[in-house]
């Protein structure tokens, strides 16, 4: 499953790097990435089902905030 979201209050080009590299790190993560200039983030898993996408969503959200507190990933 793949889907984009909108990132809000994303504030750090360095601090989106880190977090791209961290959403990476996640199991059941094929690919993530975000963009700095669209405060968009993209995340392929190798899952099709919707809860395990949604758990893997707020882990996403974690690695998010431990780097800017009040980056929002919009669902």
């Amino acid at each position: 499953m793949r889907k984009s979201f909108k990132l809000e209050n994303l504030d750090c080009a360095n601090c989106a790097a880190k977090m791209e590299t961290g959403i990476n790190q996640l199991p059941g993560v094929n690919k993530a990435s975000i963009s700095f200039m669209t405060s968009k983030l993209v995340i392929d898993a190798d899952t099709e089902d919707a809860e395990v996408f949604a758990a893997i969503v707020d882990a996403a959200q974690q690695v998010c905030t431990s780097y800017e507190k009040d980056c929002l990933i919009k669902r």
